[in-house]
C-alpha cells in the first residue's frame, strides 16, 4: 500500500484584480465580459476555458489534453456543499466540448482511492473505481488522466500537448534545457520522467509538486505539459504564457542554430505533384487497406513537404513519435517510401510502396510478438496510418475523412516536435550526455533511442499504450460502424430524383458521398443536404457531364483528391428524348444512345482504371427501366436505349469481374422528384390519359396524380418512389449483395408486362 496521505491542500497564490499576459505567438482569447457572465456557473466557465484552449492547435491536438476544475456543489442527497472535480471525459475534444462532456466526481472519494492503490502492477484496476466516485447522476466516462488532475493541489489544472512543450519533453537534453528555460523566464517548472498516464503518474506528479514548493508547471518527459491557476482565468493565462514562452525558447534556438531543418533538403517537390498525388492515391489507399478499408487525406503543405524532402526524414520516421496522443493516431511509426520525381516513374513508386509495405507489416508483427502478453488484445491492423513520400508530402489514413485528416495533422505536430528537439540540440554545448532524462530508472535508459537530440517513445512503452486494456475498452465503447462506413460512392445524377435519394440514403448509412451532376449548383445543394445526415467532410458536390469523357475523369479525380479512391459508382442519370417538331429521328436516336448507353460504358471504363489500381472489391450500379422489356409506341429511342443498358450490365459484369460487380435496377415510371418529368411533360401525359388537373397546381401535385395513375397498372397499386429505387441501389452497391453481379432488379410495383421472360 502507498502511504501518501489524503490530498486536501489547495494552492492559493495572490489573485490579481485583472490578470494579463504578454505573448509573442499565441493570442489571449479570454473575454472578461463573457467570463463574468459564467462566474456563478463553474462548469460553464470550465467549458469556456477549455474551448479557448482547444481553439488553437498549437496549444493542443484534436481530442488531446485535459482540463479540470475543483469547486463546491450541493450534494443531491443532503444539500450540503461537497468538493467535486470536473474533468474532461474520455474521448472528448477541448475545442468542442460542452458541459455534458465533463465527468464530475467527489474529491473525497478520489482521495480515498490512494488507500486502495496496490502499486504500479495493479494501477489499471483503479479506473474501475472512478464510476463509484461519480457525483450525483453524472455518468460521463472518466478519462485515464482523472487522477493526474485530482491529486494536484490546485483548483484549476490544464494538461496540454503543445508542440513546443513536447519538443522540450522529447529532447535528449530536455531536463538541461528546462533548467535553462526556467532561468531565462524566471519560472519554476518541474521535470518528471516518462511514465505511462495513470494512477502511478498521478502520485509522481503530486510528489514532484510537494518536493518543489512554489513550482508553477510540470513537463512530463516524452509527453506534455501541466499548468494551473487559482482561478479559471489564471489557469488559462498560465497555460498560454508558458506555451508562448516555450515557443520563444525553441524558436530562438532554431534561429541561433542557423541550419536547414532536418539536415537540409535532398529532394525537391515534384513539378507535376498534383497529377502524381492523384495518380498514386488509389493504389496507396488500396495497399494500406489490406486489413480493412481506410479513407485517405493528402497534406502537401510546407511543413509536410519540407520534412518529406529532408535528409533526416527516413531516420526520423523510423524513430516514430513521442507523445502518446501522437502515437495513438500515427502508430509506432509512419511508412517512408523513397521517391525521386526527377528520375522515377509512377510505376517505380508503386513498386516501392509494395516492397516497403511488406517490410512494414513484418516489422509490426514482430513488434507485437515481442511485447504481447497472454492477456493482450489481438493483433490489430498492421498497416501504417501515415505515409511519407519525398517530392509529394504525407498521406494520412483513417476510418473516415475526419480521422484521416486528424491523423495527418497529428503527424505534422510530430514534425514540429522533431524540429524543435533538433534545434534544442543543435549547438555542441547542447549535446546531452548520460542517461536520457525521460528514463525513470537507469535500467530504462537503453530503451530510449535518440536521433539528433530527438527522443522517441520506446517500443515497449508504445505497446503498453497501443494495446492497453483500457485503450481496448475505449475502442469497444465506440458505436458499431455503419453499413457504408469506409466506403466512397460516386452518385451520378445525384442532384434530383432517384440520385438525390441515393445520395441521402448513403449518407445516412455512413458512406463518403460524391454528388455528381450536370447541374453543379444543384449537386452542391444536395451535398450540403447529405452533410446534415453525416458530416461536411464526408460529402462532395461536383459537376459531371455524361457526354464528356474528360468531365467524367475530372469528377473521378476530384473524388480521389478528396477521399483517396472510389468503392462504388452509381448512375441514375438519363434522358427521355422530347425532340422539337421537325427534329430528324436519327438525331433523337443518336442523343438517346449517347447519353443513356455510350456514356454508361465510358463511365465504367473510366472508373475501372481507378478500381483496378486500387484493387479492392467494388461495385457499379446502373439504371435501366421497365421500358427495356415492355414494347411501347412513341418512346422507341428511350426504350431501346434501356434495353441496351440491360445487356451492357451483363457484358460489364463479365469483363470486370471478379473485382468489380456490375448490376442495375429497372424501375417503372418514377415521377416524383424526377428531372425527366418537368411540368409541361406531366401535363401532356395527364391530358393523354384524360386525368383532370388545374394548370395552377404545383408540379409535385401534378406528378402525384400521374404517379397514382401509373400505379393502378401494377399488382401492388402503389406509386414507385425515388426511395424505393434508392433502397435497391444501395443493396446492390453494398456488401450485402457481394455475390450478385450481372443482374437487373425490377422496382416496378409488380408490372406484369415487365415480368422476365
Amino acid at each position: 500500500m502507498h502511504t501518501i496521505g489524503v490530498f486536501t491542500a489547495i494552492w492559493s497564490p495572490p489573485v490579481s484584480e485583472a490578470p494579463t499576459v504578454e505573448t509573442t505567438y499565441l493570442k489571449n482569447l479570454w473575454n472578461a465580459r463573457e467570463a463574468a457572465a459564467l462566474e456563478a456557473k463553474p462548469l460553464e466557465l470550465l467549458r469556456y476555458r477549455s474551448n479557448l484552449l482547444g481553439a488553437d492547435l498549437r496549444i493542443t491536438n484534436f481530442g488531446g489534453g485535459n482540463t479540470s476544475s475543483k469547486f463546491d456543489l450541493p450534494d443531491p442527497l443532503t444539500g450540503e456543499p461537497r468538493r467535486v472535480m470536473a474533468v474532461k471525459g474520455s474521448g472528448g475534444d477541448l475545442a468542442s466540448i460542452g458541459t455534458s462532456g465533463f465527468a464530475v466526481l467527489y474529491m473525497d472519494k478520489l482521495n480515498d482511492l490512494v488507500g486502495r492503490y496496490r502499486g504500479e502492477a495493479h494501477e489499471d484496476e483503479m479506473v474501475s473505481y472512478y464510476p463509484l466516485c461519480a457525483f450525483g447522476e453524472n455518468r460521463v466516462a472518466a478519462s485515464i488522466d482523472t487522477a493526474l488532475h485530482a491529486f494536484l493541489p490546485f483548483p484549476h489544472v490544464d494538461h496540454l500537448h503543445p508542440d513546443w512543450a513536447i519538443a522540450l519533453a522529447a529532447s535528449a537534453n530536455g531536463q538541461q534545457k528546462l533548467d535553462e528555460f526556467n532561468k531565462k523566464y524566471g519560472r519554476l517548472i518541474v521535470w518528471v520522467p516518462w511514465q505511462r498516464p495513470g494512477f502511478e503518474l498521478a502520485l509522481m506528479l503530486r510528489r514532484a509538486v510537494d518536493a518543489t514548493p512554489g513550482c508553477d508547471g510540470i513537463v512530463l518527459g516524452g509527453h506534455g505539459l501541466f499548468t494551473w491557476g487559482a482561478t479559471q482565468q489564471e489557469a488559462y493565462l498560465s497555460s498560454i504564457k508558458t506555451i508562448d514562452q516555450m515557443g520563444e525558447f525553441v524558436q530562438d534556438h532554431a534561429k541561433r542554430a542557423g541550419r536547414p531543418g532536418f539536415g537540409g533538403a535532398t529532394s525537391t517537390t515534384a513539378s507535376d505533384r498534383a497529377a502524381l498525388v492523384t495518380g498514386i492515391l488509389p493504389y496507396l489507399r488500396g495497399a494500406v487497406s489490406s486489413n480493412r478499408r481506410v479513407i485517405g487525406h493528402y497534406d502537401g503543405g510546407e511543413d509536410a513537404t519540407t520534412f518529406a524532402n529532408a535528409k533526416w526524414a527516413e531516420s526520423l520516421c523510423q524513430m516514430g513519435t513521442s507523445c502518446p496522443d501522437h502515437f495513438l493516431r500515427t502508430r509506432i511509426s509512419p511508412l517512408y517510401v523513397p521517391f525521386n520525381p526527377a528520375t522515377d516513374k509512377l510505376s517505380d513508386l508503386k513498386t516501392r510502396i509494395g516492397e516497403r509495405l511488406v517490410k512494414y507489416r513484418e516489422d509490426y508483427a514482430a513488434y507485437y510478438k515481442a511485447h504481447a502478453l497472454p492477456d493482450s488484445p489481438a493483433l490489430r491492423d498492421s498497416n501504417p496510418s501515415v505515409v511519407v513520400i519525398p517530392g509529394l508530402g504525407l498521406f494520412g489514413f483513417g476510418k473516415d475523412k475526419r480521422e484521416a485528416r486528424i491523423t495527418s495533422e497529428f503527424f505534422v505536430n510530430a514534425i514540429h516536435v522533431m524540429a524543435g528537439a533538433n534545434a534544442l540540440g543543435a549547438a555542441s554545448t547542447d549535446v546531452a550526455t548520460g542517461a536520457p532524462p525521460q528514463a525513470k530508472h537507469a535500467t530504462q535508459a537503453s530503451e530510449f533511442k535518440s536521433f539528433e537530440n530527438y527522443v522517441a517513445l520506446p517500443r515497449s512503452e508504445a505497446f503498453k499504450i497501443e494495446y492497453w486494456a483500457l485503450e481496448e475498452a475505449k475502442l469497444q465503447r465506440m458505436p458499431p460502424e455503419r453499413e457504408f462506413s469506409r466506403k466512397i460512392v460516386v452518385v451520378v445524377g445525384g442532384a434530383s430524383g432517384i440520385g438525390r435519394e441515393v445520395a441521402l440514403l448513403l449518407a445516412k448509412r455512413g458512406a463518403h458521398v460524391v454528388v455528381a451532376d450536370m447541374n453543379a449548383a444543384s449537386a452542391d445543394e444536395v451535398a450540403k443536404e447529405a452533410a446534415t445526415l453525416s458530416s461536411k467532410e464526408m460529402v462532395l458536390g461536383t459537376a459531371l457531364d455524361l457526354t464528356s469523357r474528360d468531365s467524367i475523369a475530372g469528377a473521378f479525380r476530384a473524388t480521389i483528391d478528396r477521399f483517396g479512391g472510389i468503392d462504388a459508382v452509381v448512375n441514375t442519370a438519363a434522358i427521355y428524348p422530347t425532340p422539337a417538331p421537325g427534329t430528324a429521328p436519327e438525331d433523337t436516336w443518336s442523343k438517346a444512345m449517347q447519353v443513356n448507353v455510350t456514356s454508361n460504358y465510358v463511365l465504367a471504363d473510366e472508373a475501372v482504371k481507378i478500381l483496378k489500381d486500387q484493387n479492392l472489391p467494388a461495385s457499379i450500379v446502373l439504371t435501366s427501366s421497365a421500358n427495356a422489356v415492355v414494347p411501347k409506341s412513341g418512346s422507341e429511342p428511350y426504350d431501346v436505349s434501356k434495353a441496351a443498358i440491360n445487356h451492357l450490365i451483363r457484358e460489364l459484369a463479365m469483363g470486370l469481374g471478379p473485382l468489380v460487380r456490375v448490376n442495375g435496377i429497372a424501375p417503372a415510371t418514377v415521377v416524383a422528384g424526377s428531372a425527366m418529368f418537368p411540368k409541361d411533360r406531366v401535363m401532356v401525359s395527364l391530358k393523354k390519359y384524360e386525368i383532370p388537373f388545374d394548370e395552377s397546381e404545383s408540379v409535385e401535385s401534378l406528378r402525384s396524380k400521374l404517379a397514382e395513375f401509373y400505379a393502378r397498372r401494377t399488382i401492388t397499386r402503389r406509386p414507385i418512389l425515388p426511395i424505393d429505387c434508392a433502397n435497391a441501389i444501395c443493396w446492390l452497391a453494398g456488401d450485402q449483395s457481394a455475390k450478385t453481379t450481372g443482374h437487373v432488379i425490377p422496382v416496378d410495383g409488380g408490372l406484369p408486362e415487365a415480368f422476365l421472360r
